[in-house]
């Protein structure tokens, strides 16, 4: 490995995993605002909510489109919800940005998971976040916000964000076929992160962590099990929860990439890698956690 290309490991996560002290409360832990969710994928809303409580954050508000509400109400009490209302086609309104306009500052934004890139969704993401531009809240933009930015000349990324794509994504973003990607992905990466000027994190065999400084993190954890729907949901909540907590967001995605995969390979050893489900690998965070307390 070149220099500035550092292995994730167990070593390194012993010494970046948080601790927790006793005199303490929901807000010492801080607060996700998780937008995410539609009529159409409702379970990307309850995995990325989820797994960031899992990840130790005091509080999560999923912030998402009415019809969501109740079907991750049943899934857990334990996630909070600002409604943001719907249009017709299942998606949160365009409008929607006046609701959060007015909300409390959190201490973490994720944004992205299951909303589709329907019209009205993309003008609600590009709006929000001009709105956060300057802000050293840190951002999290995955999957459906990272396919919306991918359409724009001027990518309006927060001061502080991360973005988290598959290959795929990472082709939209660069107009780079997904062959050349694979070809060297810590290249692409790295070029993604200097040309965005924000953290990438790379996902797939060995997930590549690229910081816009040139640092590199190249993950040492993970399998075939997380070759499922929602896996990605559920790694972009769990770097929300690590985030909100108040560490620094380069730091939450190496902590998050390393867990996520630490919990694929412990829920695959017992449900084997073809039936290993997201749903399954957040039942197995606090496993991967205990490596670590």
């Amino acid at each position: 490995m070149a220099d500035n290309t550092v292995k994730i490991d167990r070593y390194l996560i012993s010494k970046l995993f948080p601790q927790r002290t006793a005199d303490s409360n929901k807000g010492t832990y801080g607060t996700v605002l998780n937008i995410a969710g539609s009529i159409y994928y409702p379970g990307a809303a309850y995995l990325s909510s989820i797994s960031a409580l899992k990840s130790g954050c005091g509080l999560v508000r999923l912030a998402t489109e009415s019809s969501v509400i109740p079907i991750t109400a049943a899934n857990s009490p334990d996630i909070t919800f600002l409604d943001l209302g719907q249009n017709e086609i299942g998606t949160i309104p365009k409008d929607a940005f006046k609701i959060l306009k007015n909300i409390k500052s959190p201490s973490c934004i994720s944004i992205g998971c299951g909303l589709s890139t329907l019209a009205p969704v993309r003008e609600f993401v590009i709006k929000f976040l001009k709105n956060y531009i300057d802000s050293t809240i840190p951002v999290i933009i995955d999957a459906d916000a990272i396919n919306i930015l991918s359409s724009e000349n001027n990518k309006p990324l927060p001061l502080n964000s991360a973005v988290t794509p598959h290959l795929k994504e990472l082709s939209r973003l660069l107009g780079v076929s997904v062959e050349e990607i694979q070809s060297d992905r810590i290249k692409w990466a790295k070029e993604a992160s200097g040309k965005l000027d924000c953290i990438v994190v790379l996902k797939g065999l060995n997930t590549i962590v690229s910081i816009p400084n040139g640092n590199v993190f190249v993950n040492t954890t993970g399998n075939s099990a997380l070759s499922h729907g929602g896996t990605g949901d559920v790694l972009c909540g769990m770097i929300a929860g690590f985030a909100a907590q108040g560490i620094k967001l380069e730091d939450a995605c190496v902590l998050g990439v390393y867990l996520h995969g630490r919990a694929g390979e412990l829920a695959s050893k017992k449900l084997t890698k073809y039936s290993t489900l997201a749903s399954d690998v957040v039942k197995f965070i606090p496993e991967a956690f205990k490596e670590f307390v």
